[in-house]
């Protein structure tokens, strides 16, 4: 059993890949014949399995974008796990019982119910009571099965979580610093709560379960090679904790790995998970010990706070003294200045650490932090350097009265209960870097060759002031051959970079300006419904802004605000006037279906997928959203005599229910 799901999952790596450089990079990786090959033997082990994932190639994945996201009661309130940090306290805990000893994985819990084999239902932790329900979001997940071999209803909880890997990856294509992730557990928890589930499914959230909470069995299923059981409630009879994850695995689930130990080798598995932290890609903040024996823990009961029959352990931090020998003062593009402590160097966790976040002003204070001070330093969770204490507080550190890259004042900010400094300095080159960084990027003007590092020389020597200078850099030529890095050759690179970025569109120009709110989505809106006029663009009233879908109150406040600015208008109207060639990103040939809005649902012929009949619906103005509404103009399905809840929903509000062939006629 377990040797069929691997292959199954070798053949859904290989087919998507081989898929994704056909469609993307127009590289044939395998002929027709091997391709049909490969998909036929996948269809027979899901058939045989009755196992589907979600990034399988035989399922086509249909994105759903809601308003909200409905909250759920839980069955019964999820309880925190009691804490330690004390090896011996673990094992006092497992006494002479068998315990089951896992990662606690560092994401977003998730609560799944399949009923009769297919996934019915997904809701996060919430707080305990009530949690989200997110099962659109769950069907994208990379690893979950959306079918399982299992008749009657099961119910299970797991861990979302983003690697790091992934978060690395996804942090890289953001150019700007302030906008990148934190820590792929606030990534993840986001991901997984999106009201656009295509959102979820770019992020590459994986599940991986850890407990089955119910199973009801309703008659006998189908039969695994794995329990060789008469039926699938073998689960209901298997009081072992251990072995119920290796059921989940025989039906298709990532479990969380585990060990089975006892009082004997619990100290030594503690240390084996210890050394697998260096090079393990999911974030985790611990371990969790269960009792293996299901029965007798839930026989324990709960506290108050805690249920008894688990425990979390968390890693004991290595703590080693140093002294702070500055503290560096960071300006950021939102004006916000980081303090940052820099300190004599020490070894943590096999690293050596020389500097620490300390986050905020109200954080300093506590600390009562001076030059010269003794502190205690350690990674949190083994990863992230953070100042632990102050065991000298001499209290005499000198907060920055002016901004150390501008020398513009600063004042301190206190809206949310926590102190922080900003520099109020509109013109501080830290802003101007993030701004400039931000115009330059990939999807603005794109001009390669314009790192942070070169645009922070280029407007300290004064080359630049304003996004018009970046197309006058020639005049400095000679000057810029001569710095560190650069030559004739890197310049004429760079020349070459500017010249083809003349000729661009002006959604483009409109996401690189950095005005609030305004990302590549929403400049193509605006940039749309207000015909591509550069005049109308930046002459727009707010109540005429208003009226665009999409664009509420605040982000049209913001954009109007903008404009008023002079030296922002000017700008602009000065690059789309005298130094960029606008040229249409949109297929303007065909505006046919603007102003009208699609629900697309079940399955396609014409089209490969819904994504390609959704480029095409946009790409000639219209507009495609997930839920059938009083807004909704049209509702594609093939199945036109349908009684799902959008057929039956459109026929509720006279909506044109439409097959391919209807659309194509359009």
């Amino acid at each position: 059993m377990l040797q069929k799901i691997q292959r199954m999952e070798e053949l859904i790596k290989c087919l998507n890949h081989a898929r994704y450089t056909y469609e993307q990079e127009a590289t044939s990786l395998m002929s027709d014949f091997e391709y049909d090959k490969l998909y036929d033997e996948l269809l027979q082990l899901e058939d045989e399995l009755q196992i589907i994932r979600s990034n399988s190639p035989t399922r086509q994945v249909g994105y759903e974008v809601v308003s909200e996201l409905p909250k759920e009661k839980h069955e019964s309130r999820m309880l925190s796990l009691d804490k330690t940090k004390d090896v011996e306290t673990l094992v006092s805990f497992l006494g002479e019982h068998k315990g089951d000893l896992s990662w606690k994985l560092d994401g977003l819990t998730v609560v799944l119910t399949y009923r009769d084999g297919v996934l019915y239902k997904a809701i996060t932790r919430g707080n305990g009571d009530i949690g989200e329900v997110v099962t659109n979001n769950a069907k994208t997940f990379f690893n979950l099965p959306i079918r399982i071999p299992y008749v009657g209803e099961l119910i299970i909880r797991g861990e979302a979580v983003i690697s790091y890997s992934d978060f690395e990856r996804i942090n890289a294509e953001i150019e700007e610093v302030d906008a990148k992730y934190k820590n792929p557990r606030n990534l993840c928890s986001g991901s997984v709560r999106q009201l656009d589930s295509s959102i979820t499914k770019q992020r590459h959230v994986g599940f991986y379960a850890f407990a089955v909470i119910r199973s009801d069995v309703k008659e006998p299923g189908h039969l695994s090679d794995f329990d060789k059981s008469d039926s699938n409630d073998t689960i209901s009879n298997n009081n072992s904790r251990y072995e119920q994850l290796r059921w989940l695995a025989s039906m298709g689930f990532e479990t969380v790995h585990n060990i089975l130990v006892d009082q004997h080798s619990l100290r030594d598995t503690v240390l084996w998970f210890k050394e697998q932290i260096e090079h393990f890609d999911l974030p985790s903040d611990g371990l969790v010990l269960s009792f293996d024996d299901i029965s007798y823990g839930l026989s324990l009961g709960t506290t108050a706070k805690f249920p008894r029959d688990a425990m979390a352990f968390k890693w004991q931090d290595e703590i080693k003294e140093t002294t702070l020998l500055e503290m560096e003062w960071s300006p950021s593009r939102t004006g916000l200045i980081n303090p940052v402590a820099i300190f004599e160097a020490v070894d943590l966790e096999g690293t050596t650490v020389t500097r620490a976040s300390v986050h905020n002003l109200s954080i300093v204070k506590e600390l009562e932090l001076g030059i010269g001070d003794t502190i205690t330093v350690y990674k949190a969770n083994m990863i992230i350097p953070q100042i632990a204490d102050n065991l000298t507080r001499s209290n005499s550190l000198v907060f920055p009265e002016h901004c150390p890259l501008c020398g513009g004042i600063i004042q301190i900010a206190n809206a949310t209960g926590t102190e922080t400094l900003m520099c109020i300095n509109q013109e501080c080159p830290a802003k101007q870097i993030k701004a400039f960084a931000l115009f330059v990027s990939r999807d603005a003007l794109n001009i390669e060759g314009l790192s942070e590092e070169t645009l922070k020389k280029f407007i300290s020597l004064g080359y630049i002031r304003d996004f018009t200078d970046l197309f006058t850099l020639h005049n400095h030529q000679q000057e810029i051959e001569q710095l560190d890095g650069f030559g004739v050759k890197s310049y004429h690179k760079l020349d070459i970079a500017i010249q083809k970025s003349r000729v661009t569109s002006i959604e483009r120009i409109l996401y690189g300006l950095g005005i609030p709110g305004i990302g590549t989505s929403n400049a193509k809106v605006i940039a749309r419904a207000l015909q591509y006029n550069p005049d109308r663009i930046c002459q727009v009233s707010y109540e005429e802004l208003l009226s665009v879908e999409g664009i509420g109150p605040i982000l049209a406040k913001a954009y109007v605000e903008y404009f008023s600015t002079a030296s922002h208008l000017n700008i602009f109207q000065s690059l789309v006037r005298d130094i960029l060639e606008l040229q249409q990103e949109e297929n303007e040939e065909l505006q046919d279906l603007a102003h009208k809005t699609f629900v697309i649902t079940g399955s396609l012929a014409h089209y490969r997928n819904r994504e390609e009949l959704k480029a095409n619906i946009e790409a000639r103005g219209g507009k495609v959203t997930g839920s059938v509404t009083s807004k909704t103009d049209y509702l594609i399905n093939n199945d036109v005599l349908s009684a799902s809840s959008k057929n039956k929903k459109a026929r509720e509000l006279g909506i044109p229910i439409l097959s391919e062939q209807d659309f194509l006629a359009l």
